[in-house]
């Protein structure tokens, strides 16, 4: 059976985009008037990011006096779940320590409807896909940098060993469908759907044993990709840290490793036995996290669409044969 079945070819990769974004005339004009005041200026010019899956506002405004920011605004009529997600980076700035290449939050505003945030604005690129090796190289190096930090004295992170046992849950969800049910899933996903079908019972194990796999006291954005990533001449900046949690040292680079085999950057098993990251991982631990990312996104991939996100499920299938490749390796 070819793990390959199906999957994307890597310059056919889909986009990390959530299809829509607002801009700014099509923010409430009170909305506009609190950004203006927050940032202290009356908003000449706008370029909305073309990344990313949030489908409110994301963009950097110009302003009259010459500066710039970095504006977020959701509300939950683009999509229930995103003030909430909002919030969180909220909570997640103020933990992160200065030793992190992060845009500043400058401001916060939050009225029950729309969670507004400003941030310093960051000039640069995102990473050329498919992955050019200068720009996987610094990226992988910023990986292992990030995995030295720990979160600030008092932060309200929340700790991936919760946030594990509550999101991968995936496999386990299979588990609990009818037999019919699982077998024309299994069906639908060609060969990668067999193979999962035959051990499922294994890695319902896997699975359950991730939250305890997760376990650690640094820093862990959650959320790591391309689309995630500034380059500039200097830095590599890390943006929007929303799944921003407390954990292992080496689970930002598990997460984000699916999504960089599915965008041309390598085997995902490859690049991270290269890495220092994977010293002193057991293959337990690591089986079990990578079981519960893959659960993760094949049971995503094959949710109804979001509102306001046509393109997520799409990026999470692809993610899912990168994943399930990789967890084959580590299956034996």
């Amino acid at each position: 059976m070819n793990p390959d079945d199906g999957a994307p070819e890597a310059g056919d990769a889909p986009a990390a985009f959530s299809g829509s974004r607002l801009g700014w005339r099509d923010l409430p004009r009170h909305v506009r008037e609190r950004i203006s005041s927050h940032a202290g200026a009356q908003v000449v010019a706008e370029v909305v990011a073309t990344s990313g899956f949030s489908p409110g506002f994301a963009g950097v405004l110009e302003l009259a006096d010459g500066h710039q920011v970095f504006v977020k605004a959701v509300s939950p009529a683009q999509n229930p779940h995103s003030p909430e997600l909002a919030r969180a980076e909220i909570r997640a700035a103020a933990a992160i320590p200065s030793s992190v290449h992060a845009p500043r939050l400058l401001w916060s505003s939050d009225d029950g409807e729309w969670v507004l945030l400003g941030f310093e604005a960051v000039v640069g690129r995102s990473p050329e896909l498919p992955w050019r090796p200068s720009d996987l190289e610094r990226s992988l190096a910023a990986v292992v940098e990030l995995s030295t930090a720990r979160p600030r004295a008092g932060h309200e992170l929340p700790s991936m060993v919760d946030d594990v046992a509550t999101s991968f849950t995936g496999w386990q969800s299979f588990a609990a469908l009818s037999g019919s049910e699982r077998a024309e899933i299994a069906e639908r996903a060609g060969g990668l759907g067999a193979w999962a079908a035959s051990r499922l019972d294994e890695l319902v194990a896997w699975e359950q044993a991730a939250p305890a796999a997760s376990a650690g006291d640094r820093l862990v954005h959650g959320d790591l990709r391309a689309d995630n990533i500034i380059l500039d001449p200097e830095h590599l900046w890390i943006v929007d840290w929303p799944h921003a949690a407390v954990g292992a040292p080496w689970l930002d680079l598990v997460c984000m490793l699916p999504s960089v085999a599915m965008q041309g950057g390598g085997a995902a098993h490859t690049l991270f036995e290269a890495s220092p990251l994977s010293e002193g991982v057991s293959r337990d631990d690591l089986r079990a996290f990578v079981a519960g990312v893959t659960g993760f996104f094949t049971w995503g991939s094959f949710q109804p669409d979001p509102p306001g996100l046509p393109n997520l499920r799409g990026f999470q299938r692809a993610q899912a044969y990168t994943a399930i490749a990789w967890l084959q390796e580590l299956a034996g």
